[in-house]
């Protein structure tokens, strides 16, 4: 008898893309999927994410979980607050999109060829943070809405150009929008940025074994804990200005073979704009150590423990 699963989902084109692409693999492996639209405090305001709070888009779906209302929660993972949620457990990461920003400018822009002035779109304050420290003379305006409604004021003329995930834009077949793919040297992505994270309830041992042996990517859920990890240390919500991106990369062991390991670059603003840059190379079964590791050393380098909402 297939398993019938019950997915929750926010309704926005991008969440619903997103779960679409979870709902065919476990379609694939044999399960009946019923998707089921779940309202978040998120979608239903237009305030600043600072303003409502940690958890705005997943909080919903979370309960609705719990409450037996849905069997499987799709997430960005990047929304979900860094403490564990005793009800739920994280049953996959599935394979990662690109994870880097992406500049969408009129005319094709780069972000280079962008004039001193020129208005940047971001609801972001990490984005803000790094856009302003690469001295450029831009004028970074906040920005709140879908995907659609933010490339919509750069082709109304009313923005220059916005920033936006990369993969955000991939999921939902919108490639072409992009004049720039920022490089993590110019702009270190947030913590988790372009994983998903599919959670179920923490005691349907099945439907979690089916999840983690259909969707789980190792290589994927070691960067997202060393990053997520970093960002815990610093008590950050994902709306502080805290970058981070790790790698799964090839080194070299003490006998000269080639063994995997986890490298992990942070960034973090202070209250002053000034960026403060760390890295580490680790064992890819150590991620949460090597994620604390960097979060200390930005914190050796000046950097406030902070704390922050929901991005």
């Amino acid at each position: 008898m297939k398993p019938r699963l019950r997915i929750g989902t926010r309704g926005s084109a991008l969440a619903l893309a997103q779960t679409g692409m979870v709902a065919a693999a476990l379609e694939r492996a044999g399960a009946e999927i019923e998707t089921v639209i779940v309202s978040t405090p998120g979608d239903r305001s237009s305030a600043p994410i600072a303003e409502i709070g940690i958890g705005v888009f997943t909080s919903a779906l979370r309960d609705a979980l719990a409450a037996n209302e849905i069997d499987v929660a799709v997430h960005s993972y990047k929304d979900l607050p860094t403490a564990p949620d005793p009800r739920l457990v994280l049953a996959a990461v599935p394979q990662r999109e690109d994870p880097r920003d992406a500049l969408c400018a009129r005319d094709n822009l780069t972000l280079g060829e962008l004039l001193p002035g020129s208005t940047v779109g971001t609801g972001s304050p990490r984005r803000a943070a790094q856009l302003e420290a690469l001295g450029l003379g831009l004028t970074v305006v906040p920005l709140r809405g879908n995907v659609d409604t933010r490339l919509g004021k750069v082709s109304s003329g009313e923005l220059d150009a916005v920033v936006l995930a990369r993969a955000g834009l991939a999921r939902l077949g919108r490639l072409d929008e992009i004049s720039e793919t920022l490089d993590p040297l110019q702009m270190l992505p947030a913590p988790a940025q372009g994983a998903l994270a599919v959670e179920c309830r923490i005691d349907d041992v099945d439907v979690e074994h089916l999840i983690r042996s259909t969707l789980d990517d190792e290589a994927s859920r070691a960067a997202v804990t060393a990053e997520r990890s970093m960002l815990a240390r610093l008590e950050a919500g994902c709306s502080a200005p805290v970058g981070a991106l790790a790698d799964v990369v090839e080194d070299l062991d003490d006998d000269g073979r080639t063994v995997l390991r986890l490298s992990l670059r942070g960034v973090a603003a202070t209250p002053h704009g000034d960026m403060l840059r760390a890295s580490a190379i680790g064992n890819t079964t150590a991620a949460e150590q090597l994620g604390r590791a960097v979060a200390e050393e930005l914190l050796d380098l000046g950097a406030a423990v902070l704390s922050g909402p929901g991005e």
